[in-house]
């Protein structure tokens, strides 16, 4: 029930704008926001780098309106990367909404957005994941990927294990060796699309990660539950001869104390950073995602 009501909230353009100018709110959002600006994020991604964390960088966005805000968009991720490429000491990637740079008006606009991005990325030897949205989305951003995946191969997709399509789309991407990012889902989507039971998310989580791990190709298991987290461990236990990379995925700000476990551990960690202005949304799923956060910010509020 709160979860649904957050995913409501997260959706509510009004109260988007009351948060947004609300000063204890953007303070309370640098929890998992790092800060508005790239300089802030440049900043955090050296901090986790020299811990032993590789990161992607998400600029905070959502669906784009019209052509010129797509292009704007996909002009600042080349900005990221050009900026990645002259720093020293930090090391990153990028992870794009689709709906940034277009998806939502017209699927050959994110496409010649999204191959600006892949090539951009090329010639400085980085990558970019495309991200998945709501259910809506998911078979145009899948044919945009694949159709990008067969000229370049430094782009990645992601895959929701809530959606009950997901096993056949894991089951293709593990098939041509695309680099996937599996998580559980953040949007409200109804019975005859999602499972909504956790149980039954779980299940088809590990379910979809044994695809991933049969195969070769890349892995992010992109998680903070502790039986997930384990699953992970274990499936690499029983796959030594894998030679693609696999990796953990965390957000910034989300269970700290294991994202430096892992580390010790000698897993992968990577975690994903994001900034900008458009922090409400973002910030609402979180909170509709994991109860924890939502009491972190409750006791914040009452100076604890």
């Amino acid at each position: 029930m709160l979860r649904s009501v957050l995913l409501y909230l997260s959706e509510q353009k009004r109260l988007q704008d009351f948060v947004l100018g609300w000063g204890f709110a953007r303070r309370r959002s640098r929890r998992f926001v790092a800060g508005e600006t790239l300089d802030e994020a440049i900043g955090v991604v050296r901090d986790l780098n020299v811990r032993g964390m590789d990161v992607t960088l998400d600029h905070l966005g959502e669906s784009v309106e019209s052509e010129d805000q797509a292009d704007k968009a996909t002009d600042d991720y080349i900005k990221i990367l050009e900026r990645l490429a002259e720093e020293t000491g930090v090391k990153a990637t990028i992870s794009i909404k689709p709906t940034q740079i277009g998806l939502a008006i017209d699927r050959d606009l994110c496409l010649k957005n999204m191959r600006r991005l892949a090539e951009s990325a090329h010639e400085r030897g980085n990558f970019v994941r495309m991200d998945m949205e709501a259910s809506c989305y998911v078979d145009t951003t899948l044919s945009v990927f694949y159709e990008l995946f067969d000229e370049f191969k430094n782009i990645g997709a992601v895959i929701q294990s809530y959606l009950k399509r997901s096993e056949e789309d894991t089951r293709e991407l593990a098939r041509r060796g695309a680099p996937v990012r599996l998580c559980k889902g953040a949007y409200k989507e109804p019975p005859a699309l999602a499972f909504q039971k956790k149980k039954e998310i779980n299940d088809s989580y590990v379910r979809l990660l044994e695809i991933l791990m049969d195969s070769e190709a890349p892995a992010g298991i992109a998680t903070h539950d502790d039986l997930m987290i384990e699953a992970g461990k274990r499936l690499m236990r029983e796959h030594p001869e894998r030679n693609a990379p696999v990796e953990f995925q965390m957000l910034y700000g989300v269970r700290r104390d294991m994202h430096a476990k892992l580390v010790e551990e000698g897993y992968g960690m990577r975690i994903y950073v994001p900034y900008g202005n458009e922090w409400y949304p973002y910030f609402m799923r979180r909170m509709a995602e994991r109860p924890a956060n939502l009491l972190f910010v409750l006791r914040a509020m009452g100076g604890k």
